[in-house]
C-alpha cells in the first residue's frame, strides 16, 4: 500500500512509518501537522491516509477537519482516523459521504500490528474498520435510539465486531459461538433495523453506519 501518515509526535509518527514501511508499504509522506497532509495528498495520493485528530497549530480538531476535507477532494483515497480520542459528532460528518474506505481506530487499544494492517488493507479497499468504541459512543447519540435500543447485548456485540470489518467467521471467533448463530444475530440486527435485501445497498454497511450518523 502507499500510505502518507499525519501525526504530531514525531516518535509514533516515525516509528509507524518504519514499522510499515519494514512489511513492505510505502510511505509516501509523514507529516506533523493538517495543512503538511493535505499537500502530500494533493502531490501523490496515497491508498491510505493515517491521521490523527489533534494535530498543529491548535491541537483540537485540525485532524478531523482535514479528513474530512481529503475525503470530499479524493474520495478515492481511504481515512483513518488513528487518535486516543473519540470525536462523534465530526466522525458523523466524516461518514456522511458513505462508509466506504473509512476507519477509526484508539491508539490506545491496537496491541496486535497485524490487525492494524489487516484494518489497513479493509479501508484501502474500500471497507469500514471502527473501533467498538467508536460504535458505543455513535450508537449513544444516533437519532434512531428506539431502534438501537430493541437489539439484545449479543446482537450490540455483534454489530460493533461488524462495524470493524469482521467477517461472519471473524465475528464468531472473537465471541466463542457459531457461524449460525453469528447469521441469526445479523439477520436480527437486519430485522430490527428495517433493512430489507437490495441489489444495490449492502446491508452490513448500512447497518454499522446509516444508523450511526445521527
Amino acid at each position: 500500500m502507499r500510505i502518507v501518515i499525519a501525526e504530531d509526535s514525531a516518535i509514533l509518527r516515525e516509528g509507524l512509518a518504519q514499522l510499515l514501511a519494514v512489511r513492505g508499504h510505502d510511505i509516501l509522506a509523514a507529516v506533523a501537522d493538517a495543512d503538511a497532509l493535505l499537500d502530500a495528498v494533493t502531490r501523490e495520493p496515497p491508498d491510505v491516509a493515517i491521521i490523527d485528530i489533534r494535530l498543529p497549530p491548535g491541537h483540537t480538531d485540525e485532524g478531523l477537519r482535514a479528513a474530512i476535507r481529503l475525503r470530499r477532494d479524493n474520495p478515492g483515497v481511504g481515512v483513518l482516523i488513528f487518535s486516543q480520542y473519540v470525536e462523534t459528532a465530526f466522525v458523523a460528518e466524516l461518514l456522511a459521504g458513505g462508509s466506504e474506505g473509512v476507519g477509526y481506530l484508539l491508539k490506545e487499544r491496537v496491541v496486535e500490528l497485524d490487525d492494524f494492517v489487516d484494518a489497513l488493507h479493509r479501508i484501502a479497499a474500500g471497507g469500514t474498520a471502527l473501533d467498538p468504541d467508536v460504535v458505543t459512543q455513535l450508537v449513544g447519540r444516533s437519532r434512531h435510539r428506539d431502534q438501537l435500543a430493541e437489539l439484545t447485548a449479543r446482537e450490540r456485540e455483534v454489530l460493533a465486531l461488524m462495524a470493524q470489518g469482521r467477517t461472519n467467521t471473524a465475528v464468531a471467533a472473537a465471541l466463542r459461538v457459531t457461524e449460525r448463530a453469528v447469521e441469526k444475530h445479523v439477520t436480527n440486527i437486519f430485522t430490527k433495523f428495517g433493512l430489507a435485501p437490495s441489489d444495490t445497498d449492502h446491508r452490513r454497511v448500512l447497518a454499522v453506519i446509516r444508523y450511526l450518523q445521527g
